[in-house]
């Protein structure tokens, strides 16, 4: 029952594409070892936290396309995509998923700059004189 399950995962800018299938519990990201693109402890737990929660750790490869944003987005991006893919695979895991806040899409993003300002909120210096 070799099924591969396809998912994808936002947060800000970032967009993670994953294909999840059963395996060993290999991680590629945009052609390189995981540990590699995420070189930070706290990245990689982001990553594998859905698989923690679930008790699933070594149990699927994942081959992930990452594009947009930041390291810390990207990442965080990844772990919602990992989230849908569990669910999709078993929908029992979803409550425990949901109480670790890992299946809900973070909605902030960054507000656009106004023109007359110099930044979204930050005005120009004013000058009495």
């Amino acid at each position: 029952m070799s099924s591969t399950t396809n998912t994808s995962g936002r947060r800000k800018t970032a967009v993670a594409r994953i294909y999840m299938s059963e395996g060993s519990g290999a991680i590629t990201i945009n052609g390189r070892d995981y540990k590699q693109y995420f070189p930070t402890l706290v990245l990689q737990y982001k990553v594998n936290q859905p698989f923690l929660v679930t008790g699933n750790e070594g149990k699927y490869d994942l081959k992930v396309n990452l594009d947009g944003g930041g390291i810390t987005g990207q990442a965080e991006a990844l772990r919602l995509a990992i989230s849908k893919a569990l669910i999709e695979l078993n929908p029992e895991w979803k409550s425990q998923l949901k109480e670790h806040g890992l299946t809900t899409r973070d909605p902030r993003m960054v507000e656009r700059k106004k023109f007359g300002q110099r930044k979204a909120r930050r005005r120009f210096q004013f000058s009495k004189r």
